[in-house]
């Protein structure tokens, strides 16, 4: 065997075996690597957007939070303004009330101050006749002067 012989089959052996894989082999390895340098990139890109939006929703839940903050402040003062207002409210009804309790306290001392008074009329007049009685000596109808005593009363 011829070296040169042996060495032209090898060199178009490999001519032919280079030509076969550029034809059938290479295409398909490239295109799977594109593939998935593609699928790489568009992952990183996906990733690179979930790292925005994460950044984006924190912002917003942060303003959010800090919007929840500010609108339960004002409930609270709402409340607190409230409550002072119905505390307010009960002190004006219970100086009212307690207005209508002592003019209907005057009045009922007033009534009982009437009364007393005219019992102490009563009395003072069956005083003033059994006085009168005693004096005359002799007794005094209270029918008869019922007239005169009622004035008597009414003047004292």
């Amino acid at each position: 065997m011829n070296i040169n012989a042996t060495m032209i089959g090898q060199s178009l052996t490999f001519i032919v075996f280079v030509i076969f894989c550029m034809k059938y082999v290479w295409p398909p390895i490239m295109q799977a690597l594109n593939d998935r340098t593609k699928q790489i990139a568009d992952g990183i890109a996906a990733a690179e957007r979930g790292q925005n939006e994460q950044v984006l929703a924190e912002n917003k839940a942060t303003e959010t939070l800090h919007e929840a903050k500010q609108q339960a402040g004002e409930i609270i003062n709402q409340a607190q303004k409230r409550a002072s207002e119905i505390v307010d409210e009960a002190k004006n009804d219970a100086k009212i009330e307690g207005d209508r309790l002592i003019t209907a306290a005057k009045a009922e001392l007033d009534q009982e101050v009437s009364r007393a008074r005219e019992q102490l009329r009563t009395q003072v007049s069956s005083i003033a006749v059994a006085g009168a009685s005693k004096v005359l000596e002799r007794e005094i109808d209270e029918q008869v002067h019922s007239d005169m005593l009622d004035d008597l009363v009414s003047q004292i």
